[in-house]
């Protein structure tokens, strides 16, 4: 399970104080994913980084009693002056998985060709995001953390397969995707929550909470 518990967190903007969560408490248990809808600017990324313990909350307590996975996009455990092919056995090595099954999976799903031996500093974007989702689906995590949905890339093949891995691993695995569009989550949950002005407001499903999150960017 992921737990917050009167979770607070803000930032100093340099003219005023902007609020990401206010006392905020919630729970994710295994086997029930979840959507986070938020406007752009509100703090999604911020959020989903708490999760993921790459940033601390002000006050309050986050518990995390499962493998929680870096979120889909986040590079910085990686290494620009490394091969793609050196950053999955290196990855591999810190999770204490084969770096040969990594690397291969990596290799066989982000279908780079040569360039999977090439350093990641010579990327797009577009071949950095499958290298990064291609990375996060090898290891083995019981929630996986998504900002977004899919990569943006305009490989059509890549969205397909990763795509269809993704449904798949909705079986056996726990996903949190936040993101400021309703359609992104509605492949992949059925609850959800909307996050306003520091507050997060949990729903049974992702309808309830479209409708609230509708009514006050839209209204």
């Amino acid at each position: 399970m992921l737990e917050f518990e009167n979770v607070s967190k803000s930032f100093w903007t340099g003219t005023q104080r902007k609020v990401i969560l206010d006392r905020v408490s919630f729970r994710v248990d295994l086997g029930r994913s979840m959507g986070i809808l938020a406007p752009n600017g509100t703090g999604k990324t911020t959020l989903i980084n708490m999760m993921a313990g790459l940033e601390k909350p002000d006050e309050g307590e986050i518990r995390r009693g499962c493998r929680i996975s870096f979120p889909l996009g986040f590079m910085g455990g990686v290494i620009s002056r490394l091969s793609a092919m050196d950053n999955a056995r290196y990855i591999a090595n810190l999770y204490g998985l084969d770096p040969d099954y990594v690397e291969a999976y990596c290799r066989w799903l982000c279908g780079l060709g040569e360039y999977f031996d090439q350093p990641l500093g010579t990327y797009s974007s577009g071949m950095r995001a499958r290298f990064s989702f291609a990375l996060m689906l090898a290891l083995d995590f019981d929630i996986f953390l998504i900002d977004e949905g899919m990569p943006s890339t305009t490989d059509v093949e890549f969205n397909k397969k990763a795509g269809s891995i993704l449904q798949e691993r909705l079986e056996t695995t726990t996903i949190i995707m936040v993101s400021h569009q309703p359609k992104t989550l509605e492949k992949f949950v059925r609850s959800a929550a909307v996050l306003l002005d520091g507050h997060l407001h949990m729903f049974d499903t992702l309808e309830e909470a479209k409708q609230l999150y509708d009514y006050q960017t839209q209204g």
